[in-house]
Formats: structure tokens, sequence, C-alpha cells
């Protein structure tokens, strides 16, 4: 067995040990993928386990294939007999097998989203439904939250809490939708995404015999990134362990990032109280890391109350200061970052591959992008499509090439039924085929509509045309800012992402805004002769032109958020954005549980990092068109000084061990950080400010104050003849205000 000889002492301690509940603390770095798949290794050669009675159960598939293969190595060709895979697969292969007990087929489909959502649409329409205030998208996230808490149609519908909220949310239909889903997919014998789970757990607890058959098929459970498991995953391998209690869970609570998605880090936090025998081992030696990025990673996971105390160390060289670049602007902070790039890249003989940039969310990477292109820097966007090349943003720049160019076939197209207004493929098939058969454009054809449409097809055609001759009178007049702000409004492309609750509808909501950004800077800069908005768009399309030759050697920087990047390692990081309402998130500022959760997300753009991490934080940034002042992050200040320096200027460092200038970085920090906070005091409104009515103000919306500022309705409550709204300010805290005296300016 040599490959135990390529194990530490806890390593092969957490692999030969193999009988009983086991808990494996594995930090980052430290080999956990390895210690895994030998101890499957050790349980088929060692202990004489079948392989058919394992069952090992993953997040991905390229992680079980990864450990299939390296399991082959060692046993051979037996490792393909393993019951290894994700949830979902292994879940799916179990209901195939007992479907007829649950009533559904063996060869039940399986619905991805786009069904999902399609079906929601139909009952919605079939019900009456608004499709704008039941959002397709919300009501899936809805559905499936409640899925994976284990939550039927009908435990739903009898909650009165949840009742209460649907309520709240003016969403009272909510259950109804619910149970109309479930009954049609059972109808249609499909089963969503989610179903795999909660039906998986319907089965075990409706017939204890299917339960009892696998408990005892299954003498070992082993379950992977144990932190990231949701309380339905978590409940269906407590109890398939819980005859032979063979069950290892691997994992780490400073790695727990996706609550968002259902995980629950009490899973990990409780298992010694399900399992009061287990043995825990700690894996605490990081083979990634330097010792300056793992000091700066156990300083700030520290501050977390809820944690599994361990002590991560590491053998290897102390390594650079974690340096911090201080920029006045998101876009100076992309030059300044991509500089950097450029100069080690060039100094120290490295790759671009060696090098990720990596953001809190999707909409950073545009100022990123921008400045990497400038510098002739080639890059790829990981789990997300380039800025410009994202549909909501595809959707806005083609309303305003249709806005500018009205023979722009390919616009047209996009834009003509988005959002929808009753103009579908066949009439638009129609107008573009008459156009051409006439010799005419197809502006023409939309402006005299009535002579080749009738009824309602007719009228929307019209209205399409008057609405974007609107739009090139604004165009004609103002600046691309203003104009790109009028066409975003008065298309119904905003209000519609606005609408959308889901975090996918909030990222495209949050990338239109940093595109209206990306023309208020464009406008602003004196570099700019031409402020139209055709020129911007000349700018963009050079920009984002297909250049994009394949190199074999694949070298190019990575983009990506911090949450695609787990799992992952480069040689140098850049973590940017380091600013509070950006990271901490805005929307995680409510509970302890939550900042804490922000916490093991820097906590994971740390340890990502193996010989340099650069962290970036800029002084203004612009949001919803506006310049804001920014505060640096706390998580700055929760770094020790003594792993730190500053870099103000590329090219201009103080030297490794410098104690005085950590010092003075952190004061440097504490200064920007209170002097934001003094600036954000005082809202200085604009000149024509005029509040709005605010008899429609509901959840969600964003508003403005004359001395608070911006801000977000958290609730409406109503006393009496007293309406109060609870508002969530962005420079203020949380204030609630009587309506009837408050001054709010409701923005779109």
């Amino acid at each position: 067995m040599d490959y135990l000889e390529s194990l530490n002492e806890p390593q092969r301690a957490a692999v030969v040990n193999t009988e009983g509940p086991t808990m494996i603390i594995a930090g980052a770095g430290s080999g956990k993928t390895r210690v895994l798949t030998y101890r499957i290794a050790y349980l088929i050669q060692s202990k004489g386990v079948d392989p058919f009675n394992i069952l090992a159960l993953t997040f991905t598939n390229k992680a079980a294939k990864e450990m299939r293969n390296r399991i082959e190595k060692v046993v051979g060709t037996e490792a393909r007999n393993l019951w290894m895979g994700t949830f979902h697969s292994v879940f799916a292969r179990i209901l195939r097998a007992e479907a007829s007990k649950i009533g559904f087929q063996s060869n039940f489909t399986i619905y991805d989203t786009d069904d999902s959502k399609s079906l929601i649409k139909h009952i919605l329409k079939e019900s009456g439904l608004d499709e704008k205030v039941y959002k397709p998208g919300m009501v899936l996230s809805r559905i499936s939250g409640a899925k994976n808490r284990l939550v039927s149609w009908r435990d739903y519908m009898e909650n009165p809490a949840i009742q209460a909220e649907d309520e709240a949310a003016a969403k009272p239909h909510m259950g109804k939708i619910y149970k109309a889903y479930v009954e049609r997919c059972f109808k249609s014998d499909a089963m969503d995404f989610d179903d795999l789970l909660f039906n998986t757990n319907v089965l075990f607890r409706e017939h204890p015999a299917v339960l009892n058959k696998y408990q005892h098929r299954f003498h070992y459970v082993l379950v992977d990134e144990f932190q990231d498991t949701n309380f339905s995953q978590y409940l269906i391998t407590k109890k398939l362990a819980s005859v032979r209690r063979n069950i290892c869970i691997v994992g780490d609570d400073a790695q727990s990032i996706y609550a968002f998605r259902g995980a629950d880090i009490q899973n990990i936090l409780n298992f010694e109280k399900d399992f009061d025998d287990a043995q825990i081992f700690k894996l605490e030696q990081n083979y990634r890391s330097t010792k300056n990025i793992i000091n700066v990673a156990n300083s700030v996971i520290s501050k977390n109350k809820a944690q599994l105390k361990k002590n991560i160390w590491t053998a290897n060289t102390d390594g650079h200061l974690v340096e911090v670049i201080k920029a006045a602007s998101d876009q100076e902070e992309g030059r300044l970052v991509s500089y950097a790039i450029f100069e080690q890249k060039n100094n120290n003989h490295l790759r671009y591959s060696d090098f990720v940039i990596l953001y809190r969310t999707n909409s950073q990477s545009r100022a990123m992008e921008e400045a990497l292109r400038k510098q002739n820097i080639k890059y790829k966007i990981i789990g997300g499509l380039s800025f410009y090349q994202r549909k909501e943003i595809k959707d806005l720049i083609a309303y305003m090439r249709y806005t500018i160019n009205y023979n722009d076939e390919q616009a047209f197209r996009r834009i003509v039924n988005l959002p929808k207004r009753g103009i579908g493929d066949t009439s638009q098939d129609k107008l573009v085929v008459t156009a051409y058969e006439r010799g005419i454009s197809i502006w023409d054809v939309l402006n005299d509509a009535h002579s080749f449409f009738s009824g309602r097809t007719a009228n929307a055609l019209t209205s399409f045309a008057d609405m974007i001759k609107g739009f090139r009178l604004e165009a004609d007049r103002k600046d691309a800012f203003e104009a790109a702000s009028h066409i975003a409004r008065g298309s119904g492309l905003l209000r519609e992402l606005y609408e959308d609750k889901t975090i996918e509808g909030l990222n495209r909501y949050e990338n239109v805004q940093e595109l209206l950004n990306a023309m208020q800077e464009f406008v602003h800069n004196p570099e700019t002769e031409d402020k139209s908005l055709g020129a911007f768009l000349q700018e963009v399309a050079l920009l984002t032109s297909n250049d994009d030759n394949k190199d074999e050697d694949q070298d190019y920087v990575t983009l990506m958020t911090i949450h695609m990047a787990k799992g992952l390692e480069f040689p140098y990081v850049y973590a940017v954005g380091m600013e509070e309402d950006l990271f901490p998130s805005q929307m995680m500022l409510g509970s302890r549980q939550d900042l804490e959760e922000e916490r093991r997300l820097f906590y994971v753009a740390i340890t990502r990092a193996m010989h340099k991490l650069t962290l970036s934080y800029a002084l203004t940034r612009y949001r919803f068109g506006r310049l804001k002042n920014c505060e640096p992050s706390r998580f700055l200040e929760e770094i020790d000084p003594a792993y730190m320096m500053i870099n103000k200027k590329v090219g201009s460092r103080s030297p490794v061990g410098d104690t005085e200038h950590a010092r003075i970085l952190l004061k440097s920090i504490k200064r920007d950080r209170n002097t934001t906070s003094a600036r954000k005091q005082t809202h200085q409104p604009d000149a024509d400010f005029a509040p709005s009515d605010t008899s429609q103000l509901q959840e969600g919306m964003k508003v403005e104050h004359p001395k608070f500022g911006f801000g977000t309705v958290k609730g409406i409550e109503t006393e009496g003849a007293n309406r109060k709204a609870k508002v969530d300010f962005e420079q203020a805290g949380e204030k609630t205000l009587l309506l009837s005296f408050a001054k709010l300016k409701i923005h779109e």
C-alpha cells in the first residue's frame, strides 16, 4: 500500500480508521480529495469491502469522476462498481428502481429549469394570474426552497406563517401554484431536480422496507463537501447510515458559502450532536499557500463565532506580504490591477494563466475587462459570459442600436417582442417578408402597419414604432447616459428585471445598472469629445468585436466570482472590490449568520492563493448611475497588519517585514473608512428632487430621501389610518417612516 506512505499522520489516521461515524475536518489545501479517495481505496483493498456496498456522494460530476479515476489507479476496475456520484444522480438511480412505490413510472422525465418555468407560465395563464406579479423564476425559487426544507404543498398551504408571508408580499396564491405545479408534474410523470431529493425522502419515509433495503446495501456512506448539504440531503444520508453507522463526512465549515442555495452550515457544526461517538480528524496542514497567506486567512476566520476550531498551518515559506491596492475609483482599480498583472508577469517570467481576478458580483467584471483589454491582456470569464455578451446587456444594447439605426434587422428581431407585446414569430416573419417583397425597409412597414396587418398586431407594431421614435428624439438631444436610461425605462426592460426577485434576476438587474454606470463614465470622461449614444455604441462595438483567436497554450487571466472559485487554486490572486456594501454585501448585513457567511466567502478568496494575494478597494464607484463614496471593507481591518503591505502606486512598494509600514497601512484603511462614513452622513439630492406618490409603495422598491439618501423598502405596515414604511438606507441604516410625512422619491 504505497499510497499510504504519501500521507501525513492525520491524513493516514483519517484513511485507516474506517469504522463508525467519522468527521474529517479538512482545511483549505489540506489534501481532502486525496484522503477521501484513499479511504475508499483502503476499504476495498485492505478491508475487503465490496464496492457495491460503498456509497460516495459528491456535489459535482467532475469531482466524482476525478475520485473514481484515482481509486481505479489503486484498486483497478473494481472501482467502477462503486455507488459514486452527485446526490441527484445517485438518488435518481434509486428512484428509477423504486418509482412505482410512489406512483411514478421508472422512465419518468426529469425537468430542467426551463421546463419548470414553462409549466409555471401555463399554470399562471390558466389560473388568470399576472405573470408580472408571479414571476416564473421567483415562483420556481419559492417552490424549490420549500422542497429543500421538505415542505410539501399541503404543509405550505396549512402553515399560517408561510401564508402570512405570502400575503405580506402580495402573492397570496403561491400555495395554489405550488399545488398545481406538483399535480401537473405528477400527471406528466415528471420530476424536477428538487423532486429527486424530496421524493427520495418521501420514499424512505412512507416505505420503511425500501429504506431498510438500502440501509443494508450501503455498509459505508461517505459524503464530500458536507458543509454544503441542505436539510433534505442531510436527512437522506443520516437515514441511510443509521443502521451500520459507518458514515464519513468530509468538509470545512470555514468554506460554507452556499446558504442562498439552501446549504445549512449547522449540518456540519452539529454532526457531533447527532453522532456523539464520532471520530474527529483534523487535516490542518496546508500544502497550497505561503505562511503569510495562511496567517491572513486565520486572522480573518477567527472572528467567526460559529465554527469548528482548527489551526491551519503550513511548512511552506513565508512568501510575499498580502498587498493592498487603494484606488480612487473602480475604473482606476481596474487599471492598477491590470498593470500590476502585466508588471508581475513580465518581471517574473510568468504566464497570464497564473493569475485570477475574483469579485463578489458578476457586474464587477466590466471595469476589469475594459482595463485588461486596454493593456492587451487576454482573459476569460469563468462561470458567466463576458459582460457585454450577457443577454440582458445585449437586449438593452439592441434597443440602443435600433434607436440609432432603423435598418438594423437583427436588433429589430431581438427587441420587437421583448418584453412581450403580442408580436410573435409569425408576425415578425410576415413583416420581414413583406418588406423584402415590396422592396422597402422593415421600418417602412412598421410605420404603415395598418396597411399590412390588422387588429392587435397592427396596434402593437404601431405602438412599438412610436416608442422607438420617442427614443430617437431623446438620443438626438441628450447624452449617451441620459438616452440609455430613458430607453431602459421606456422599453420596460428595467422594470421586468427589477420585478424578478430571484438571485439570477437581481444579478441581471445589477448588470444593466453596471452598463449604465459605464455610460455615465463615458460621458464624464474629459477625453470623450462625442458624448452621444451613437459614439458609445461605436466604442462598444470595437471593444467587443470577436477577436477570440483560440490559442493552443490557453494563456489568459481568469475572471470569476468567489463562489465559482471554490475548490480551485492559482499562484497569484487578486480579490477586488473590498468595500462595504459590496463585500460584505449590503444584503448580508441583516444578521450575524449572514455576515459570518460573507466572512467565510472572504476566507475562500484568500485561500485560493498559492504564492501571492492582492486585495483592492476603490474610494468611489458608480452605482445606479451615480458616483458613490465607498468605505473600505471591514474585513480589511480584521487582517493582522503584520502580514500586509499597501501599494498606492504600482512599482513603489515597502520592504517585506516593515512593521512600521503595516501600522501605517491599518491607519490608512481606518482613516478611509472613517472619512467615507462621515461623508456618507449627508445626502445631497438633485435640484429637481420631488417626492413621489407613495400610495402604491411596495416592498423591494428603491427610494430616495432628501436627508437619508438612497434605500430599499423592507416592509409596509398599516396602523389604523397611518401607513409606515421600513426602509434600509445605504447611508443611514434602517428607518421606519410615516408615509404621510416622509418625502420619498421612488426610483425604478
